[in-house]
C-alpha cells in the first residue's frame, strides 16, 4: 500500500470522527451546539498537529523514538507557572481570570526557558543533544518539586484551580486564543519550511549528517526552537498531555512504514487527530465529563511506553 493510499484512509477516518462528534447527538438549537463544538474541533486539531509535529521533529534529533518534548521539563514549567502565580497572588488575579495573558505567560516562560537551555547548551563544545536532555530532565524534575511544594502550602479551593490546569482540556476555549494559537502555528510551519528539508539526512545521526554538509549545530537549534513553539503553543492552549506524543508518533512510524519525514509528518498529525477527537467523543459520551482525555490518553500511552521498553529490550 502506497503513503498516499495510507494518508487518504487516515484523512477519511479523521473526517468520520469529526462527523460523529460534531452532528452525533445534536437535538434543535444548532446555532449553539455546533459552533461550540467547531472550536473544540479546531483546538483539537491545532494541539494535536503540533504536538505530533513536534514529537517527530524531537525524536528524529534525539534518534531515539521512546521520547517526547515533554522531557526536557517544558510541562513541568507549565505547572510552575501556574501555581507560582496562584501562590504569590491568589486566584483572583488578572494572570489566571484573563486565559489572553495566561496563554501569552506561559508561552513566554516555556520559551525563555529553552532559549536560555539551548543557550547553555550550544555555547560550548563536546555538548550533545543528551547533554541537552539530561540537563532538561533535572530541570523537569526540580520544577515538579517546588509545583509541589507549592500545592501543600495553597488554600483548598485555590489548590482546585491549579488541579484543573494539571490536565488537559477542551471546553470552554476562548475564540482568541484559538486566533492567537493558529497565527503562532502557521508562522512556525513557515519558518519550519526552510530546515524540513534536513530531517531526512539528521536521521542517519550527527557524523553522516555532518559528512553530508549540514550545519549540524545550526540547523538542531532551530529544529528544537520550532519544537519548543509548538509543544508550548498546544500546553498553554489546553494543558499538558504528556504521552500523546509518543502515542502518535510510534503508531504512524509502524502504519506508514517510512522514514521519509513529509509522510510520516502527516500521517502522525492525522492520527493525533483521529486519538484526540475518539478520546473526546469517550470523555463526553461513555464518562459524561467524569474524566478529562488526558488521563485516557496518558494511561494509553504509558502502557504502550512500557510495551516499547519492552520490545527494545528483548532486541537487545
Amino acid at each position: 500500500m502506497s503513503h498516499k493510499t495510507k494518508l487518504l484512509i487516515l484523512t477519511a477516518i479523521a473526517l468520520v470522527c469529526i462527523a460523529i462528534f460534531m452532528f452525533q447527538g445534536v437535538e434543535g438549537n444548532w446555532g449553539y451546539v455546533l459552533p461550540s463544538r467547531g472550536k473544540k474541533i479546531l483546538a483539537i486539531v491545532i494541539t494535536g498537529g503540533a504536538i505530533a509535529f513536534a514529537t517527530i521533529i524531537f525524536q528524529t534529533l534525539t534518534n531515539n523514538r521512546i521520547l517526547t518534548p515533554s522531557i526536557i521539563g517544558l510541562d513541568s514549567l507549565y505547572m510552575l507557572t501556574q501555581t507560582l502565580i496562584i501562590f504569590l497572588y491568589g486566584s483572583d488575579t488578572l494572570s489566571i481570570t484573563n486565559k489572553n495573558i495566561n496563554f501569552m505567560l506561559s508561552v513566554g516562560m516555556m520559551m525563555l526557558f529553552a532559549f536560555l537551555l539551548y543557550q547553555f547548551l550550544f555555547r560550548g563544545e563536546g555538548r550533545n543533544i543528551y547533554f541537552l536532555l539530561l540537563i532538561g530532565l533535572v530541570f523537569g524534575t526540580f520544577f515538579e518539586s517546588i509545583s509541589s511544594f507549592m500545592q501543600m502550602l495553597i488554600d483548598p479551593n485555590e489548590f482546585l484551580i491549579v488541579q484543573d490546569r494539571m490536565f488537559a482540556s477542551f471546553n470552554n476555549i476562548q475564540t482568541d486564543l484559538l486566533l492567537i494559537s493558529m497565527i503562532g502555528m502557521g508562522l512556525t510551519v513557515l519558518y519550519f519550511l526552510r530546515f524540513g528539508k534536513y530531517l531526512d539526512v539528521l536521521a542517519l545521526g550527527k557524523e553522516h549528517a555532518v559528512n553530508l554538509g549540514v550545519s549540524y549545530n545550526y540547523v538542531v537549534k532551530r529544529l528544537l526552537l520550532i519544537v519548543v513553539v509548538l509543544i508550548s503553543i498546544s500546553t498553554a492552549l489546553v494543558g499538558p498531555i504528556t504521552f500523546l506524543g509518543l502515542l502518535v508518533a510510534n503508531v504512524a512510524h509502524e502504519f506508514m512504514k517510512t522514514f521519509r519525514h513529509k509522510p510520516l509528518i502527516t500521517g502522525s498529525i492525522l492520527i493525533s487527530i483521529i486519538a484526540l477527537v475518539g478520546g473526546q467523543l469517550v470523555v463526553e459520551r461513555v464518562f459524561t465529563f467524569s474524566t478529562t482525555i488526558s488521563v485516557i490518553v496518558n494511561f494509553v500511552g504509558g502502557v504502550y511506553f512500557i510495551y516499547l521498553l519492552l520490545k527494545e529490550n528483548k532486541t537487545w
